[in-house]
């Protein structure tokens, strides 16, 4: 899936407008995701309709307001305007962590094509890996809300690293490129307590290494006092 936007410039709908244009930061952003790409226009009055919906289905998954842990998931908007202005006036009405492609961007169209939209408004729905685990799922979020979530996820066997336990990060290969900033910021209370420990043995092992210094240093001092009083 990252291979989708590679070598591409993804937009971040906040007030500046953000660029992600390094291959560094779009594996940041999609990789071990689901991906939705909603295909839409402001003409289209269903559009219209269904981004509240949309919006209240990403927030609740997304939103630290909402949840505790945001969900591994990464929304893209891909418009079918016909003006950019057209463009702007939906993106004003999406969630501030959706993504998009530039209006004059012609992969837009590519990727309508690529994926067969014809009808809008359409979530295309794809798994980590780029392949399609639902080629419209507007029904689902409409009917199913975030429940439809739990079922992509279980149907993509996607790791949320979050909740796994130290132990399974032994393996590098399962890291991602976010891996150690979840880590540090979910790191449990039983590691902390792990780490007090360890300084506290580290520092009195410290101090009884100085102690034996300390002793060695003394014998030496006499034995050395006794060999003068000797050769005396």
């Amino acid at each position: 899936m990252v291979d989708l936007f590679l070598n591409r410039v993804l937009v971040e709908n906040n007030s500046d407008q953000d660029e992600l244009n390094t291959e560094r930061e779009i594996i940041g952003i999609l990789e071990n995701r689901i991906l939705l790409l909603f295909f839409a226009s402001a003409e289209c009055e269903t559009c219209q309709t269904f981004v509240p919906v949309l919006n209240r289905f990403f927030k609740k998954l997304k939103d630290p307001a909402h949840i505790e842990y945001p969900k591994l998931l990464t929304l893209i908007y891909i418009s079918l305007d016909k003006s950019e202005e057209q463009q702007e006036k939906v993106l004003k009405e999406l969630h501030k962590r959706t993504l998009f492609l530039a209006f004059e961007d012609p992969y837009r169209k590519e990727l309508q094509a690529m994926f067969k939209v014809k009808d809008i408004p359409a979530v295309v729905v794809l798994r980590p890996d780029g392949s399609v685990l639902s080629p419209n799922a507007v029904q689902d979020i409409s009917h199913l809300g975030t429940d439809c979530f739990r079922n992509w996820q279980e149907s993509a066997e996607l790791v949320e690293r979050t909740f796994m336990l130290n132990e399974d990060f032994d393996d590098p290969n399962l890291r991602s490129v976010t891996d150690p900033v979840r880590r540090l910021k979910y790191k449990t209370e039983d590691d902390k307590r792990k780490k007090k420990w360890w300084k506290l043995w580290v520092k009195e092992k410290d101090g009884k290494e100085e102690e034996e210094k300390d002793e060695t240093w003394d014998m030496k001092r006499k034995n050395g006092d006794k060999g003068i009083w000797r050769r005396r």
